[in-house]
């Protein structure tokens, strides 16, 4: 059995992408995150796991900039996020989907997965109010932008349908697209297999290995479904009630003995009966029943 990591040693090896370093938020009396570090290295795909109010997704809010950190510091490249303000998350190289959709329902799904690309637009208020020639190349070139994603994700026979008519899975796949229109460095995957079911999961797996290897896009994800984050991930940082509790591997993560007492609670060592089983059967009934959410 693999030794397990300790909680306090960050990942090493490669170069960080993210550096989350001593990073506290609280909501008046109630500490939502309790001095996290860990470092998200370039080319790979981190879990990011832990029980419902272990403060996952309190961190991808604080790195999306809607959640100001008390103290500590988030650096993207060695960047500080702190003083960066919302509107230029995008330009840095952060993309996100969320645990629940945000969209714009009533437009049309390429309108939706423009939105993500105009990050990326140099077209300023008066060229764009007056349509000067330039406003019009540029709104072609992200079209085509937004049709090579939409083919890749195969979103293609959705194209002019309202987002909001569609099956929840092809919802999930349009905030996806929007996600990859910015031409994100790091993509913040928050809960993406929610929803799904077995022969969906299965295609999300090859989905986001896929987007890592051909993009070149590192990968942060929230997940409760185990056997997926188990399956995707080339390291994995655990939180539980705000605090980093672990971090490794995959093969380290699935015994670690803090783990185990997150997910399964601890077990009474003096009475009798059968003991804890393993983080990766007590995870993979969690992940058939569909986890809870963050």
């Amino acid at each position: 059995m693999a030794e397990p990591v300790s909680a306090n040693v960050a990942s090493s090896g490669g170069t960080a992408l993210l550096s989350v370093r001593d990073v506290s938020v609280r909501f008046g009396g109630i500490v939502a995150l309790d001095s996290v570090s860990f470092d998200v290295q370039r080319g790979d795909i981190c879990g990011l796991i832990g029980p419902n109010g272990a403060g996952k997704t309190t961190l991808f809010n604080c790195m999306s900039r809607l959640y100001q950190y008390q103290s500590g510091d988030i650096l993207v490249e060695g960047r500080s996020l702190t003083h960066v303000p919302i509107h230029r998350i995008a330009e840095l190289g952060l993309g996100r989907t969320f645990q629940n959709l945000a969209m714009f329902r009533t437009l049309s799904v390429t309108d939706n997965v423009m939105v993500g690309a105009h990050s990326h637009s140099s077209a300023g208020f008066v060229s764009s109010a007056l349509r000067l020639p330039k406003v019009g190349a540029e709104e072609k070139r992200l079209r085509e932008r937004a049709h090579e994603i939409m083919d890749y994700l195969g979103l293609l026979p959705f194209a002019n349908r309202p987002a909001g008519d569609l099956p929840f899975a092809t919802q999930k796949r349009v905030e996806l697209g929007r996600a990859l229109a910015a031409q994100p460095k790091l993509l913040m995957l928050d809960e993406p297999a929610a929803g799904l079911n077995h022969e969906e999961l299965e295609a999300l797996d090859d989905v986001i290995r896929d987007i890592r290897d051909r993009y070149k896009i590192t990968v942060l994800l929230v997940e409760h479904h185990m056997s997926l984050v188990m399956s995707l991930s080339d390291h994995i940082v655990v939180l539980n009630f705000g605090r980093k509790i672990a971090e490794g591997s995959p093969a380290q993560i699935q015994n670690h003995p803090d783990v185990i007492e997150a997910y399964l609670g601890a077990t009474n060592q003096d009475t009798p009966g059968p003991a804890a089983p393993p983080i990766r059967e007590g995870v993979s009934a969690f992940a058939r029943s569909g986890g809870a959410h963050a």
